[in-house]
C-alpha cells in the first residue's frame, strides 16, 4: 500500500498555531457514513449529534514539560527531549546538538544531571539521570519547556497544550482530539445523558514521526504506554451488549480501545497497564469503536490511515479536500470532526 495514496495537498495558512478560544467554538465537521453525507457545525453543538446512553471515551493523560536545556561540562548548550522512561533512573531520550557521545555529562539547573549511556536507533540515546523518575517530573514542571509539534511555531503555554481532564502525567505530546472539550460542553453532555469514561494512553514523540517506508504494511509504529482499569473495561464491555454507541474521542484513545477489545470483548478482564503498537490502516476491521472524534492530520501519517481506515481512504481525502476549501484550521489546535 504505497504511502501517496495519503496525500494532500494543504496550505501551509490553515495550520493552526493557536487555540481557538473559547475551545468549544471551534468548528466542527460531522460526517454521516451510513449516508454519506457532510455537515459543518460549531463544536459547541456536539450533542445534536450525540444520543442519550452514548459513550464517550476520553485519554485522561497529562502533557508534562519534557524538553530540558542544560549545559555540556564545557559550557555549551545542550537539549534533551524526554522519551521513555526504562526505569526509575534511566531514560530514552533525543539529544540536539552535534557532538554526543558515551559518557558525556549534561548539567541542568536544581541539580539535575543526566549521563549518557548509549546510543539507541533513530537519534535516539540511553541516559541516566541522578534523580529518580518522581523527583525528575517535579523539577521538570519547573524547568522544563512544553513540547509543542514542530509545525506549531510558536511557543504554546502547558496550559493552552492541555485537556481540561487531563490528570495522570506521561505524554510528550497531547491528545488533541480533546482540546475542544471544556467544562461548558462537557456538563451539556451529561445533562443529555452522555456517559463519560477515561483511559489512558501516553502519547509518545513517535506521533510526529513521518512515515519513512514507501509501503505503508512495512512501517513500524511506535510504542505508546497505555493503562485501562477493570471497572472501566466492565462498563465499556456492558455498554457494548447493550447496543450503545462507543465513541473515541482522538485516535490515541481508538488504538487503546482496539487493542483491549477482541471481538468486543476485553482480551482480559483484570487491570491493563502496558505498551500498545497496533497500526491501523485501511483494511482494518474495527471490533469495538463505533464513532469518534479526531482533528484533521498530517498527510501520509499513521492518524490519516488509521481515519481512511475507518471512513474509507477516498472518502477522507473528500473530506479533508472540502475542508481545505472552506479553510477549517488543521492539525494539534485545529478543528475538529465527528466520524460516525
Amino acid at each position: 500500500m504505497d504511502i501517496s495514496l495519503f496525500d494532500y495537498n494543504l496550505p501551509p495558512e490553515l495550520i493552526a498555531q493557536q487555540p481557538r478560544y473559547p475551545r468549544d467554538h471551534s468548528r466542527l465537521l460531522v460526517y454521516d457514513r451510513q449516508a454519506n453525507k457532510i455537515r459543518h457545525d460549531k463544536f459547541i453543538n456536539l450533542d445534536k449529534y450525540l444520543k442519550p446512553n452514548d459513550i464517550l471515551v476520553f485519554n485522561d493523560t497529562k502533557v508534562f514539560p519534557a524538553r530540558l536545556i542544560g549545559h555540556k561540562q564545557t559550557g555549551g548548550k545542550m537539549e534533551v527531549f524526554l522519551l521513555r522512561n526504562l526505569d526509575s533512573y534511566k531514560w530514552q531520550v533525543l539529544i540536539g546538538g552535534k557532538v554526543r557521545r558515551d559518557g558525556m555529562v549534561i548539567n541542568f539547573s536544581q541539580g539535575l544531571q543526566a549521563r549518557v549511556i548509549e546510543k539507541m536507533t533513530d537519534g535516539v540515546w540511553q541516559v541516566r539521570f541522578n534523580k529518580p523518575k518522581n523527583k525528575l517530573l517535579k523539577i521538570a514542571e519547573t524547568i522544563g519547556q512544553t513540547p509543542t509539534p514542530p509545525y506549531v511555531k510558536k511557543k504554546a503555554s502547558l496550559k493552552d497544550y492541555q485537556t481540561t481532564y487531563a490528570s495522570k502525567v506521561g505524554s510528550v505530546a497531547a491528545p488533541t482530539a480533546g482540546f475542544h472539550f471544556t467544562k461548558r460542553l462537557l456538563q451539556k453532555l451529561e445533562k443529555k445523558g452522555i456517559q463519560k469514561e477515561y483511559v489512558t494512553l501516553h502519547v509518545g514523540y513517535g506521533t510526529f514521526q513521518p512515515v519513512k517506508e514507501k509501503d505503508i504494511t512495512k512501517h513500524q509504529i511506535h510504542e505508546e504506554m497505555a493503562e485501562v482499569s477493570v471497572p472501566v473495561m466492565r462498563r465499556l464491555y456492558k455498554a457494548k451488549k447493550e447496543g450503545r454507541r462507543i465513541i473515541a474521542v482522538g485516535t490515541t484513545s481508538v488504538r487503546v480501545l482496539e487493542s483491549i477489545f477482541k471481538n468486543k470483548k476485553p482480551i482480559q478482564l483484570k487491570h491493563f497497564k502496558g505498551w500498545l503498537d497496533i497500526f491501523i490502516y485501511p483494511g482494518y476491521k474495527f471490533k469495538f469503536v463505533d464513532a469518534m472524534i479526531t482533528n484533521f492530520h498530517l498527510p501520509q501519517s499513521t492518524l490519516l490511515m488509521l481515519v481512511s481506515a475507518f471512513v474509507g481512504r477516498e472518502t477522507a481525502l473528500k473530506i479533508y479536500k472540502q475542508a481545505v476549501r472552506l479553510k477549517y484550521r488543521f492539525y494539534s489546535f485545529g478543528d475538529g470532526m465527528f466520524l460516525y
